[in-house]
């Protein structure tokens, strides 16, 4: 027969239980989220320079790039501190959230290069996209005009540099701290030698490529219309 304090303990029990599912839930929908938009923000990138490309292009691929960026950035906020306090605990279970946000992270930044550099080869005159936009994003550069007395045109092309090189930057923070601790067994990890991430040299060797990329973007000013 249940006592009271049986009753009250499986009742417990079956709330963390529910809590617990809501959370994987939640977390599976983020990652599913963050792996259509990778690989939309991919396509887009194919585009570029093709017969499709025109500001509209430019402008989709820019705010795609942003919310990337802040979906990889709220779903490592929620994810962290549940591994941590796992790891904590003495609990070191693979975690396939966290390999698959390593993952879609890395590919990602992979991705940010590449814009880049397509940016840089094939600019966009943005210009006329920009000329009559009205909102909140312009507002300094009417301040600008009034205390110059000239006429301000903000390069898009050199903002969206600065703008790709700071999203960079955050995305390698949290590769570096999600690496860390990502699980060593090797059925969760790429062979292939452009993608390994096991032992070591192969550790030593991704760090060389986020410095090495961090180092061909350079940024000198925050975007205005961010």
């Amino acid at each position: 027969m249940l006592t009271t304090h049986h009753l009250h303990h499986l009742h417990h029990h079956r709330g963390s239980t529910a809590v617990e599912l809501d959370k994987i839930t939640n977390l599976n929908t983020l990652i599913m989220e963050i792996n259509s938009h990778v690989a939309l923000f991919r396509d887009m990138l194919i585009h570029v320079g093709q017969a499709k490309d025109c500001p509209e292009l430019r402008e989709k691929i820019r705010k795609l790039r942003r919310t990337c960026v802040e979906a990889l950035k709220h779903t490592a906020q929620i994810l962290m501190p549940q591994v941590k306090s796992a790891m904590a605990d003495g609990i070191l279970t693979d975690n396939p959230h966290l390999v698959l946000l390593f993952y879609m992270a890395q590919l990602f930044l992979r991705e940010l290069v590449k814009s880049y550099r397509l940016i840089q080869v094939v600019p966009m005159d943005m210009s006329g996209y920009y000329e009559n936009r009205a909102g909140p994003s312009n507002l300094g550069n009417v301040i600008s005009q009034i205390l110059l007395c000239k006429q301000f045109t903000p390069d898009f092309n050199e903002e969206e540099l600065c703008s790709i090189t700071k999203d960079s930057q955050d995305i390698a923070v949290l590769l570096s701290e999600m690496q860390e601790y990502m699980p060593q067994h090797e059925a969760y990890l790429e062979r292939n030698a452009a993608l390994d991430t096991t032992g070591p040299w192969q550790a030593k060797r991704r760090q060389n490529y986020i410095c090495k990329n961090m180092s061909l973007l350079c940024c000198v000013s925050r975007p205005n219309y961010l």
